[in-house]
């Protein structure tokens, strides 16, 4: 995400700072829906509202009858303790499950990973990246981030091409660069977070996008994407599983629609209804 991820790449910058001791019980707002967001980290969540966390703040928002109201800082180090511990916001839409930083809802999907290649290719059939046809081809993949240890236990790590994971997002774009590095040849293939390379091949008809769903092995490609709230907040968090739970259809729908791979909780199939 959230390390992921969120991505490794959502929640690895999340978990950079450490709250400070703070008295939690008010501050959550009671009149309007206080989100923690990147302006700039397409296609998850922008500043302009077209992201899909936006698109799913906006329904919870409305289905609470609160108006959402943000604040805005890069997913960098200092994310955390700059807006959420901050008390300046009240929720980040999307979390990784299992980190002890922040409390974690239950979570409200589960994605992998997707291996992004030319659709009409010679790899366009692959679904593992111990596939023999990836063998002496030029994979792009995030530094540091879960895939790069699987790509290296296949013998793909000598031609790997290293992209930068801690970046902000408003001046630079290392997604956006590997999918354009696939297209102009320069790679055969990337790896990417499944929520941030669904929806973003979505703009490249070129490409496609194969969920990594039979990789052996530590570290696991899947994750289980919860809402952070501040410790101590059990109240607002069982609120929001409360909205997580009725409305979990509009929020499948949601990811959906934005090209997110939705997997069963195990992460070893896509998950039924879509």
């Amino acid at each position: 995400m959230h390390g992921v991820i969120r991505g490794l790449l959502l929640s690895a910058a999340v978990l950079a700072a450490a709250p400070a001791p703070a008295q939690v019980a008010d501050l959550v707002s009671n009149e309007v829906l206080r989100v923690c967001a990147d302006p700039a980290n397409a296609p998850l969540s922008n500043r302009d509202g077209s992201g899909f966390e936006n698109r799913i703040a906006e329904h919870l928002g409305q289905v609470m009858g609160r108006p959402v109201e943000y604040t805005w800082f890069p997913m960098v180090t200092g994310f955390a303790r700059n807006t959420l511990f901050a008390g300046k916001c009240d929720v980040v839409i999307g979390y990784a499950q299992g980190d002890e930083l922040v409390l974690n809802t239950n979570h409200y999907y589960t994605s992998t990973h997707v291996l992004v290649v030319k659709g009409d290719g010679p790899l366009a059939g692959v679904e593992s990246l111990s596939d023999p046809a990836l063998q002496g081809r030029r994979i792009g993949v995030v530094a540091g981030s879960p895939p790069a240890t699987h790509i290296a236990r296949n013998g793909l790590m000598g031609k790997a091409k290293p992209y930068d994971l801690m970046v902000d997002r408003r001046v630079e774009d290392p997604a956006g660069d590997m999918l354009r590095d696939i297209e102009a040849g320069v790679t055969d293939a990337a790896v990417l977070w499944g929520p941030v390379g669904g929806p973003l091949v979505r703009d490249h008809p070129g490409l496609k996008a194969i969920p990594l769903l039979k990789e052996e092995g530590p570290p696991r490609l899947f994750y289980r994407i919860t809402m952070g709230v501040r410790q101590g907040e059990d109240v607002w968090k069982r609120e929001l599983n409360s909205l997580i739970r009725r409305e979990q259809g509009a929020l499948d729908a949601i990811l959906r629609e934005a090209g997110v791979p939705l997997v069963d909780d195990y992460g070893k199939g896509l998950k039924e209804g879509g």
